[in-house]
C-alpha cells in the first residue's frame, strides 16, 4: 500500500464553506459521500427511481452512519448505457432530493452533466454540482457554478481518449477544464477533483491511478476518488457488483494513505468504519482512551 506519511497538503482554500454552518476542513478528516442513485438503471444494481421512501430510509442511513453528503443522480453512468433525457433526469432528481432535503440538513450534492439539472436540483435544495464531464459536456454548468457560487466536483472522463500516460492524461484533460473555469469566473477554492477511476481505464490503469494520487497534490485542490463497487474490483476478485465490500474498502484505505480527502461509496456504515481506522493512522485525528 502506497503510504505518504505525514500528510501534508497544500489547498486553494482550506475549508469548504456548506449551509446550515457546516465547515468542512480539509485535511483535518476524510469525508464520505453516499450514493443514491435516481434512475433504474444503475451499474450498482441499486437504483431506487419512483421509489422516494427507500430512497429517504437510505439518506437516514447515511446519516446515521456519519455521511458528510450525500449524492444524488439521474441518470446512469456506466458505459453502454442509453443517454437519459434531460427532462427525465430533472424528474428523476428533483423529486428524491425534494423529499430528502425534507428530512435531513446534509449537504446534498448531484451527479449531472447538464445545467439545466443542476439549476433545479440546487433549487430544490442541493448544495453542491459533481460533473463526471468536468463542464466539458455543457459549458452552461461552469456559468451555474460561478453565479450561484456552488462547490463542484469536476471529475476526468477518459472515455474515448487516447492513453499515453494516467497522469499525464488526466492533467491535460484537467487543463481544459479550468480553462473553462477561468472563463467562467469559477471560484477555484470551491472545486475538487476526481481523477476518475473505472472511467475509461484498464483494470491496471485504474489500479496505477490509485497508486499514483499524490502526483495531484500539486493542483492544491481537495482530492475525491469513488472506487465502490466498479468492475476493475470486480475483476480481481472475480465477483458479482453487490460481493465487492471488502475490495472497495481495500482502495478506500488506499486513496486516504494516498492523500484523498473525499470518498465516494455505496456501502456507508462499513466504508464509514474503514475510514475512521484508516483516518487514525494517517491523520492522527485525537482519540480518548477512556
Amino acid at each position: 500500500m502506497t503510504t505518504i506519511w505525514p500528510l501534508e497538503r497544500q489547498y486553494q482554500n482550506p475549508h469548504l464553506f456548506l449551509p446550515n454552518s457546516v465547515k468542512w476542513a480539509w485535511g483535518t478528516k476524510t469525508f464520505v459521500m453516499g450514493i443514491i442513485n435516481a434512475t433504474e438503471d444503475s451499474f450498482s444494481g441499486d437504483g431506487l427511481k419512483n421509489r422516494l421512501g427507500d430512497a429517504v430510509a437510505l439518506a437516514k442511513s447515511f446519516e446515521l452512519a456519519g455521511v458528510d453528503v450525500i449524492d444524488i443522480g439521474g441518470a446512469s453512468s456506466r458505459p453502454g448505457a442509453p443517454a437519459t433525457p434531460i427532462q427525465v433526469e430533472i424528474e428523476n432528481v428533483v423529486s428524491v432530493i425534494k423529499a430528502i432535503r425534507n428530512q435531513t440538513f446534509l449537504p446534498i450534492s448531484v451527479d449531472t452533466t447538464w445545467a439545466s439539472v443542476a439549476e433545479k436540483a440546487v433549487s430544490a435544495g442541493a448544495n453542491i454540482v459533481n460533473d463526471i464531464s468536468g463542464f466539458q459536456l455543457d459549458p452552461e454548468m461552469a456559468n451555474l457554478v460561478a453565479e450561484k457560487k456552488l462547490p463542484a466536483v469536476i471529475m476526468h472522463n477518459q472515455r474515448n481518449r487516447k492513453h499515453f500516460d494516467v497522469v499525464a492524461d488526466v492533467l491535460k484533460g484537467l487543463e481544459k477544464t479550468l480553462q473553462i473555469c477561468d472563463d467562467a469566473h469559477v471560484d477555484k477554492g470551491n472545486l475538487i477533483f476526481d481523477p476518475g477511476f473505472g472511467f475509461g481505464w484498464s483494470v491496471h490503469q485504474n489500479l496505477e491511478l490509485l497508486q499514483r494520487l499524490p502526483e495531484f497534490w500539486t493542483l492544491n485542490l481537495p482530492l475525491l476518488i469513488g472506487t465502490s463497487r466498479k468492475s476493475s474490483i470486480g475483476t480481481i476478485l472475480d465477483n458479482k457488483v453487490n460481493e465487492r465490500r471488502f475490495g472497495t474498502a481495500a482502495t478506500v484505505a488506499q486513496a486516504i494513505c494516498a492523500g484523498v480527502d473525499v470518498v465516494r461509496v455505496h456501502d456507508a456504515f462499513e466504508m464509514s468504519d474503514v475510514v475512521a481506522v484508516t483516518d487514525a493512522i494517517v491523520r492522527r485525528p485525537i482519540i480518548s482512551e477512556s
